[in-house]
């Protein structure tokens, strides 16, 4: 027994066969996560040089738009490329990307290179959990996840360093280049340590309807940003819905599906860990919205100091990650149940506290958010692929990183939506802000609470199943 604990343990994921395909894995997620960061790092300097101020908000905008339509798209992808082709690519038209930021005369060319990176990046993010499914056996899918949020969080420290790096010293597209290499490197290093995987171009055509509906709910979420009034926006928000709704109904039809066809079934283990991937990931998009511009109204803290202390969230993610990675099974309902259930404390928290004075009482409760998530994140990803049907094991684990994104981007808008109603002009007030800093995180309860109804939902499915 001793013997097989330890062969479930780190020393199994870290044995020698399997170190070069857990570099390119954590390669791609760090490569991807880190650019957000290091774009915030060097935007003042790109805009001091190239201009365009008005456009500060668009390259991540652009960024995230492409990434959730290549991650949409990864399953299908693969099945006809193969795995290892798939990454490659996608590192590739990272670096790409990357290389159009640094040689990029105008703001306007700084937008269409995230835009091009966003792609990439989306492709190597959904990857990342195809290839943990296909890499691992499936009682070390959860250190596999636990490694991926590790690099998330090392992130957070990489993306500033790097951009800060190049932007002291007035070398703004330095940074850009840094990144074209790095792609390069990544995409020759998974070319050489990645299995080539089964293609298949049997019925391979290009999903130009779904992948139109995809941009056109992603436009309408991004349209909310920049319409005034509540009405509004809420009826930006339902079109968007209503648009994602049809893409899963014509998709579901599909001779080659983008989504697992059970995806949000209420039915599936697969569906309802969709769900949970969805809430939860609406439930944490405050946190990186509107806490930082709340932390250094109320309280005010640097920019650099706000974002370490919402960075805390992200460390929770990662520490709580590791700590449950080798739960066993019997136990993992548990902790399904319990991490939405933290999420809604943390979020409680957040609202009470984040008014009150010093600034470092609130960090408890953002990490406590993060803790709840990574506590179950790991296990409703398992569940999402250990359910999938015959042959959509591949479209199970890319589905992950689609509506995970896909609920930043929701999360994102509803966030703005709450600050709205709750009073938040740009003026920034004052008393504005602390409204908003109590509302919006305190509407939010309601998604990690619907989250945990769901989690529960999927416990009583695996024991069903069971019996």
């Amino acid at each position: 027994m001793a013997d097989e604990a330890v062969e479930a343990g780190w020393r199994a994921l870290l044995r020698p066969a399997w170190l070069p395909a857990v570099a390119v894995l954590v390669g791609g997620v760090l490569l991807h996560s880190m650019n957000v960061l290091m774009l915030a790092t060097v935007l003042p300097s790109v805009v001091e040089d190239l201009g365009g101020a008005r456009l500060m908000s668009w390259p991540n905008t652009a960024f995230l738009a492409s990434s959730i339509v290549a991650a949409a798209c990864t399953g299908y992808l693969a099945s006809v490329l193969g795995a290892r082709a798939v990454f490659c690519t996608g590192a590739l038209i990272f670096g790409l990307g990357a290389l159009a930021c640094a040689l990029a005369p105008v703001m306007g060319q700084i937008v269409v290179g995230r835009f091009i990176q966003g792609f990439g990046g989306g492709l190597l993010n959904a990857m990342a959990y195809v290839l943990v499914r296909s890499t691992f056996p499936e009682r070390l899918w959860a250190r596999g996840f636990a490694l991926l949020s590790g690099a998330w969080s090392l992130s957070i420290v990489v993306g500033p360093l790097v951009g800060g790096l190049f932007a002291g010293y007035g070398h703004w597209r330095g940074a850009f280049f840094a990144v074209t290499a790095l792609a390069a490197v990544l995409a020759l290093v998974a070319w050489r340590a990645l299995p080539r995987g089964a293609t298949s171009s049997d019925g391979a055509r290009v999903p130009g309807l779904r992948v139109a509906l995809i941009c056109l709910a992603i436009a309408t979420v991004s349209a909310m940003a920049i319409t005034p009034g509540v009405l509004a926006k809420v009826g930006l928000f339902v079109a968007a819905v209503a648009t994602l709704m049809l893409m899963l109904a014509v998709d579901r039809s599909a001779h080659r599906p983008l989504l697992p066809t059970d995806a949000f079934s209420l039915a599936s283990p697969t569906g309802v860990g969709l769900w949970l991937v969805l809430l939860t990931a609406i439930a944490y998009s405050p946190l990186q919205i509107f806490v930082p511009i709340f932390l250094q109204v109320l309280h005010g803290l640097d920019p650099l100091a706000a974002g370490y202390m919402v960075a805390g969230a992200s460390f929770g993610w990662t520490a709580a990650s590791l700590v449950v990675a080798g739960t066993p099974p019997e136990r993992a309902d548990r902790l399904l149940i319990a991490g939405p259930g933290a999420m809604a404390i943390g979020l409680a928290g957040v609202a009470l506290l984040l008014t009150i004075e010093p600034a470092v009482m609130v960090f408890a409760a953002i990490a406590t958010v993060g803790a709840g998530i990574g506590g179950c994140w790991a296990f409703i990803a398992q569940r999402v692929m250990h359910g999938a049907r015959p042959g959509e094991g591949d479209l199970a684990a890319s589905s992950i990183a689609t509506v995970q994104q896909t609920g930043f981007a929701l999360g994102a808008a509803l966030s703005g939506l709450a600050a709205n109603a709750a009073g938040l002009t740009s003026s920034l007030s004052h008393a504005e802000v602390a409204a908003a800093a109590f509302w919006v995180p305190t509407s939010f309860v309601l998604s990690a609470l619907a989250a945990a109804v769901a989690a529960a939902r999927l416990v009583r499915l695996g024991r069903s199943a069971a019996n």
